[in-house]
Order: C-alpha cells, then sequence, then structure tokens
C-alpha cells in the first residue's frame, strides 16, 4: 500500500506563508508542518503568485480550480440529453451553443465544452460513437490557425480577383478558366483540374510533382491548343504551385487569384474535384493508375448534361472546330463512352 496523499488545508498554508515570511526554509517549513520538503516546494512553486508572492487565499483557490471535477455534460444529465439530441438532429456545436443561449438568455455551455466532452469519451472511454454526432464525423478536430504570412506574399506579379473582367463574373463570354489541384495520398501526386467558367469544360493533366514549374508548364499544354479568344483569363487560388503563372502571359492569357482563404470564389472548379471523387479517392495511386481511365472520367464529364446549360453538355457548348483540337480532355462526341468501364 502507498502512502495516502493529503492536501494541503487553508490553515496549513496560512501558517506556511507566516513561516516563509520569517525566512524559514522549505525544509524548515516542512518539519513544522510534518510535511514532505517536497510537497512544500510544490506548494510554493504552483499556487504563488508572480506579482505578490505566496498569499494562503489565492493558493487554496489556485489549488481547488486546478482539481478537475467532470466536465459539465458529465455532472448535468439534462444539458447532455438536451445536447445528445441537438447533435443528433445534424446541428453542430456552435449552432447547440447558440441556440441554448438564446433561448435561456445567457451562456449556457460552449461550443469548446461541447468538443472537449466528446473528445473525452473517445479517449478516455473510448466510445467512438459520439464521432457520428459530429459534422465531420471525426476523431480529432483539425489544426487551429497558425501565426505565419499568407502565401500571397510569395506570389510574384499576383493580381487579385476584383480586376478581373465582369464578362468573366457573369460567365457571359468565353475563354475565362479556373484552376486546382486535385491531392491523392501519395507525396506529391496531384491531378490538375481546369475548367472553363462559360461552358463548363474540363480540362486534366495528372502531376508527381507540385513544383511550379511543372504546374506551369502543364496550364501550357492544356491551353495551346485552344484559339485566342478561348484562352483570355486563368483564376487560381493562393497555393505556392501556382507561383510560375505568369509563364501563361506568354500566351497572352491573363492570371488572377482568388483573396486568401476564399477557395469558393473558384467554386466551380471546387465543384469538379468533388465529383471526380467518386472515381478518384484520395487513396488512388496515380502512377498505377492507366492513363486512360482519367481520360474516360473527364470525357464523360464533358458530355454531361448540366441543368446551368439548359441541360446541354459542356462539349455541345463548344464550336466544332474546338471540338477537334488534339486535346486529351476533349474528344467528338461519335468517341465518346457514356459509362465507365
Amino acid at each position: 500500500m502507498g502512502n495516502v496523499y493529503k492536501h494541503l488545508t487553508l490553515e496549513e498554508r496560512c501558517e506556511l506563508a507566516s513561516l516563509r515570511k520569517q525566512g524559514c526554509s522549505k525544509r524548515q517549513i516542512a518539519a513544522k508542518l510534518d510535511r514532505s520538503p517536497s510537497t512544500i516546494s510544490r506548494e510554493l512553486n504552483r499556487n504563488a503568485s508572480q506579482k505578490e508572492g505566496y498569499k494562503p487565499v489565492y493558493a487554496d483557490e489556485q489549488a481547488w480550480a486546478r482539481r478537475w471535477r467532470g466536465s459539465k455534460l458529465d455532472r448535468d444529465a439534462d444539458l447532455r440529453h438536451t445536447v445528445y439530441s441537438c447533435l443528433q438532429g445534424g446541428w453542430s456545436p456552435q449552432q447547440v451553443a447558440g441556440r441554448l443561449a438564446l433561448e435561456a438568455g445567457h451562456t449556457v455551455i460552449s461550443h469548446e465544452t461541447i468538443y472537449r466532452f466528446i473528445q473525452a469519451q473517445i479517449d478516455r472511454r473510448k466510445d467512438y460513437s459520439w464521432r457520428h454526432l459530429l459534422p465531420r464525423s471525426k476523431s480529432r478536430r483539425g489544426y487551429r490557425g497558425r501565426k505565419g504570412g499568407s502565401s500571397t506574399s510569395l506570389i510574384y506579379l499576383r493580381q487579385p480577383l476584383s480586376l478581373r473582367t465582369k464578362d468573366a463574373d457573369h460567365r457571359t463570354t468565353p475563354g475565362h478558366w479556373e484552376a486546382d489541384l486535385m491531392a491523392f495520398g501519395n507525396r506529391g501526386h496531384s491531378l490538375l483540374t481546369l475548367q472553363e467558367r462559360h461552358s463548363r469544360l474540363l480540362l486534366t493533366y495528372p502531376l508527381f510533382t507540385k513544383e511550379s514549374q511543372g504546374v506551369a508548364h502543364a496550364l501550357s499544354q492544356l491551353l495551346a491548343p485552344f484559339p485566342k479568344h478561348w484562352c483570355q483569363s486563368v483564376t487560381f487560388d493562393n497555393g505556392t504551385e501556382f507561383a510560375r503563372h505568369y509563364q501563361l502571359h506568354d500566351l497572352g492569357i491573363q492570371t488572377f487569384f482568388c483573396d486568401p482563404r476564399s477557395p469558393w470564389q473558384k467554386g466551380g472548379v471546387e465543384n469538379v474535384n468533388g465529383r471526380l471523387r467518386r472515381f478518384l479517392t484520395q487513396k488512388t495511386d496515380l502512377s498505377q493508375l492507366p492513363l486512360d481511365y482519367i481520360t474516360r472520367i473527364t470525357q464523360a464529364y464533358n458530355h454531361t448534361p448540366r441543368k446551368c446549360l439548359g441541360y446541354l453538355t459542356p462539349a455541345e457548348i463548344l464550336a466544332k472546330p474546338v471540338l477537334h483540337l488534339k486535346c486529351e480532355s476533349t474528344f467528338p462526341p461519335s468517341r465518346e463512352r457514356r459509362t465507365f468501364p
């Protein structure tokens, strides 16, 4: 059996403070209080104020505050049931906390407390059913924001999206593109996706490195076969893989960048990536995937009717001369297979 540890009482802390003022050493104080010298040392290190030194009442409050008495949801069964019901209904922890505060007229519980409670169920009790109540069903929360400069400062000749023409914003004229990279599990493997805003035409190019020079070369290869009026501008996010965007200026193509942390400003290509994930999951190994498979997926997308196009396909929006260009991502309708193998 080990020794039973007993916390210092407020009376003992008062006597400790008095002996400390008299100039007694830690061992002398421990002998008079019948305590271990290490107990006195920890008490002075943990509960003393940096400005005013050791104060008995302040030390007692500090020691009490550090005692873990369980989560608020552990102690309040009714509140736990309410929070659980809301989460089951598809609410996020922030929505739950905000709604309870609105109904009660004061803060009932914070969303951070709900997140910590769910994490405790997973870590301490190994109850993974709680994670399915979260919007993304994750066992761990993502990384918080970190200090540091934005990547926008590293991009040479960067132009903000606000300088792009209104025709591009309204999708009334062809020739304005959006570009993005689909990342995969293998380091450096990605799929360059390029969508034209007016026709929703999709071009793809597999990459095995995210170096900006390789990305710029792939963009040039995809856009070079098109007429000039189909190559007016390209919009990127602020990833440094697009740092050599200015090489497209040699083709007469303007380049623009979304605002920081605003990839939704190029929502067309973001939607494309979500659709392609049905066939190209994150665990896909591009090096083992036949190029013909990626081509067929791209073909099928370009020959799928779109509601935003009046149920025409992107390929039908294009002029016939463009359809017959030697471009891997666009093919005449006669060569198209509408189903995947």
